[in-house]
C-alpha cells in the first residue's frame, strides 16, 4: 500500500485490536528482563564501533527467539528479521548501542567502572545518552513480537546500530554505513520507527511531524598568517586576531544573514588552537565548530556563508583561511502523514494527556539517515522520575544522566504497538 493510501486509513490503532491486546498481555512478562538487560549493558558500556559484547548479547537473544540474525553489519551492528505467519508489509524498528567517553557520577549499583582509550586518551565510559535503555527495550519488543509470530501480518526488522554518537577518527560507521551495507534491503522496510529517552516526565511521549532534530555538520578552519615576535606584530600577520574576528563574523550568519522565521540556525566555534608561547605570534590558528540547521536549503546556504566569511575576513588582513566542512547527520524529518497515523497508537499507549508536541531539538540523530530512504518517525520517551523537575535534571551526555526504569513498559509497548498497528493497517 502506498503512503497516500495509508493516509486514508482511519488510524493505525483501530485496525489491530486483537493483536494490540496480545502485545499488552505479553509486555509485563518481559519488563524484568528489559531492566536486567539494561543494567547489564549499562555496567559494561562500549564506545562507538567497539560494541562487541553488547552485539553478542543482542544476537544471542534474537537467535533464541528464532529470529533470522545478521551480525557484523557496519562493524558491530546486529539485524534481526522476524517473518510473520501471514503475508504483509515490512516495518523496521531501530535502537542504538554505543556509549560515550564520559566518567559516570550516578550512584547506582550498576554504575559503569569501565575505562577505555578514545582518540588517544584514557577516558571513562558511560551510557550517558540512554542507548542501553534503547537496546534493552528493543530486545524486549523482539521477544514480545516473536511470541506473536504466527499472527503477524508481515515482517519486522530489528536494527541494532553501532556508532550513533559518531565513529572514531579515521573510521566509518553509524547509520550511514548500515544503509550502505544494505540494512534497508532484503527485505526493504516500508516504514521505520525509533525512540530516544529524554528528560521529560517518566512515561510521557513527545513527537513532532516534519523537521524534529537538527542536521549536524562540523567545520574546521585553518587561518594562516605569518609568525613573528609578539613585540613586533607589524613584522608578521597575526592569525590569532584574525581568528577572533572570524568567530564574531560567524555569529552574524545566524543573527543577521539567514531568515530566522524559516528555521533556527546555530554556528558554534567550540575549539580554537594556536601558538605555543606568550611572546610569539604563531603562523596559524585552527578553529573547529558545528553548524546546526533544520532546513536543507538553509543548510547549504549556511555552509557557503561560513566559507565566505572566514576566507574574506582572513583575506582582508593579508592572511588566508582554509575551510573544510564535514557533512554529518541530516535533519531528522518525521514523515507528517506517518506521524499523524501513529498518534492514536502513542496516545493509546501512554494516555492522551501524556502525549504532546515536542519542541525543535538542536541535537542531531543519525536515525535521519534511514529517513532519507524510508518514511519514518522518531519520538521521545520521558525518563525523569515523578516528583522531579525535568528542567533541573542532568541532560543527555551528562555524567549524572539518570534513566527511570519505570518508563520501560511504555517504551516497549510504544514500539511493539507501532509495528503491529502499521502491519495491520497495511495488511
Amino acid at each position: 500500500m502506498s503512503l497516500a493510501a495509508f493516509a486514508a486509513v482511519p488510524s493505525l490503532g483501530a485496525q489491530a485490536n486483537r493483536l494490540d491486546a496480545d502485545v499488552d498481555r505479553r509486555v509485563p512478562q518481559v519488563v524484568e528482563k528489559v531492566v536486567a538487560w539494561r543494567r547489564d549493558i549499562h555496567a559494561h558500556p562500549e564506545l562507538s564501533n567497539r560494541e562487541t559484547r553488547t552485539a553478542d548479547l543482542v544476537a544471542q537473544h534474537l537467535r533464541s527467539l528464532g529470529i533470522e540474525v545478521t551480525t557484523g553489519v557496519a562493524h558491530t551492528g546486529v539485524v534481526g528479521v522476524l517473518r510473520g505467519g501471514r503475508p504483509g508489509p515490512v516495518v523496521a524498528l531501530r535502537a542504538d548501542m554505543d556509549a560515550l567517553p564520559v566518567t559516570e557520577e550516578v550512584d547506582v549499583p550498576f554504575a559503569s567502572k569501565v575505562h577505555a582509550t578514545y582518540n588517544g586518551q584514557e577516558v571513562g565510559v558511560m551510557h550517558a545518552c540512554g542507548h542501553d535503555a534503547h537496546t534493552a527495550m528493543l530486545m524486549g519488543v523482539a521477544e514480545v513480537l516473536a511470541g506473536m509470530r504466527a499472527e503477524l501480518p508481515g515482517t519486522v526488522k530489528f536494527i541494532f546500530q553501532p556508532a550513533e554518537e559518531g565513529q572514531p577518527a579515521g573510521e566509518t560507521g553509524g547509520a550511514a554505513e548500515m544503509v550502505a551495507e544494505g540494512v534497508l534491503e532484503n527485505p526493504k522496510p516500508d516504514a521505520i520507527f525509533g525512540l530516544h529517552v529524554f528528560p521529560y516526565p517518566t512515561g510521557e511521549i513527545r513527537y513532532r511531524p516534519g523537521p524534529t532534530m537538527a542536521s549536524a555538520d562540523a567545520f574546521h578552519i585553518t587561518v594562516r598568517g605569518r609568525q613573528t615576535h609578539g613585540a613586533i606584530p607589524w613584522a608578521g600577520i597575526d592569525p590569532v586576531v584574525i581568528a577572533s574576528q572570524i568567530v564574531l563574523g560567524l555569529q552574524t550568519i545566524a543573527s543577521r544573514q539567514v531568515d530566522v522565521t524559516t528555521a533556527p540556525t546555530i554556528v558554534t566555534v567550540g575549539v580554537i588552537n594556536g601558538g605555543v608561547r606568550y611572546n610569539i605570534i604563531p603562523d596559524s590558528v585552527v578553529m573547529i565548530g558545528t553548524i546546526r540547521t533544520f532546513d536543507a536549503a538553509m543548510r547549504r546556504d549556511v555552509h557557503d556563508r561560513v566559507r565566505r566569511t572566514a576566507e574574506l575576513i582572513a583575506q582582508s588582513a593579508g592572511a588566508s583561511a582554509v575551510v573544510v566542512i564535514d557533512t554529518g547527520a541530516p535533519v531528522t524529518y518525521n514523515d507528517p502523514a506517518l506521524t499523524e497515523k501513529l498518534l492514536p497508537t502513542l496516545r493509546a499507549v501512554a494516555g492522551t494527556s501524556h502525549v504532546a508536541l515536542a519542541p525543535l531539538i538542536t541535537a542531531a540523530e543519525d536515525f535521519s539517515r534511514y529517513q532519507q530512504h524510508v518514511p519514518g518517525v522518531f519520538f521521545f520517551l520521558g525518563i525523569t522520575p515523578a516528583g522531579t523537575d525535568p528542567s533541573k535534571v542532568a541532560p543527555n551526555h551528562s555524567p549524572r544522566f539518570y534513566v527511570d526504569e519505570a518508563a520501560f513498559p511504555v517504551g516497549v509497548r510504544a514500539l511493539a504497538h507501532a509495528a503491529v498497528d502499521y502491519l495491520t493497517a497495511h495488511h
